[in-house]
């Protein structure tokens, strides 16, 4: 079968299982498929489920690492959205003539925490990274995810990228990251604070933003969404004053 072929019934055997989630829409209502990146699923649902008893649109989400959606979408994945976790891959993909001209913009910036899962272990400071007391650190991978780039900068700006490199285990989303650290396989991680901004156990540091450079998430309307009334609704939804709510309560910065 042709790698194209196999992508996208790979593609749209995520979708259904996250369409279980979601729950059946109305016969007649439009249904949207987006790729979201790992860092926003709670987020993503929560906006889905809302935007849905709205409109009476099926919302049928994707999760992974940017850089797999883009490679994805690339190879003809059926995604009509794509909520990225950088700006330069929907630009990318307008650029290539994937995405719609003037759609994208962006939803969130987001915010890299150092996590454990164990109370007191991370200092408000974050010198556990210098301490030497820990045998695993939890990343994302650097070159699909937005966040494992952005722990990578800040452990290079603080200067113990070489001393903790051999304590690094990655994971291929922010998602995974986050599970290594939650299962305490890995004693600390960088992760995004949207993950554990409600979590009721840990120890966290959240990393000034002078470390690294903005988390700046972008959304962009994809080709086969162009013509999609129920796609260009849900774009317009996320720049509502309830779902920039939602979204700030997961501890993105929304533009005003």
């Amino acid at each position: 079968m042709p790698p194209k072929q196999i992508t996208r019934r790979l593609a749209l055997a995520a979708f259904s299982a996250v369409a279980l989630f979601l729950g059946a829409a109305p016969a007649r209502a439009g249904a949207v498929a987006i790729a979201v990146a790992a860092n926003f699923t709670d987020p993503a649902k929560q906006l889905a489920a809302s935007y849905q008893l709205k409109t009476g649109n099926a919302v049928v989400l994707s999760f992974g690492a940017s850089g797999g959606f883009y490679t994805q979408i690339t190879q003809g994945a059926p995604f009509e959205i794509f909520l990225s976790a950088d700006a330069a891959r929907p630009k990318k993909l307008v650029a290539a003539g994937l995405g719609v001209t003037g759609s994208e913009f962006t939803y969130a910036t987001g915010k890299l925490v150092l996590w454990s899962a164990t109370p007191g272990y991370v200092d408000s400071q974050g010198k556990i990274l210098s301490s030497g007391k820990f045998k695993h650190l939890s990343i994302a991978n650097p070159k699909t995810a937005p966040y494992g780039e952005a722990a990578v900068e800040t452990l290079k700006a603080l200067d113990v990228y070489d001393a903790v490199a051999p304590t690094i285990v990655t994971g291929e989303s922010i998602t995974q990251a986050y599970q290594f650290t939650a299962s305490g396989n890995a004693e600390l991680g960088f992760v995004a604070l949207s993950q554990v901004i409600k979590a009721k156990k840990g120890s966290q540091w959240l990393v000034p933003q002078k470390l690294y450079k903005p988390i700046t998430q972008d959304a962009v309307l994809l080709t086969p969404g162009k013509d999609d009334q129920a796609a260009k609704d849900f774009l317009a939804y996320l720049k509502t004053p309830e779902a920039l709510a939602i979204i700030r309560s997961y501890g993105y910065a929304t533009a005003p």
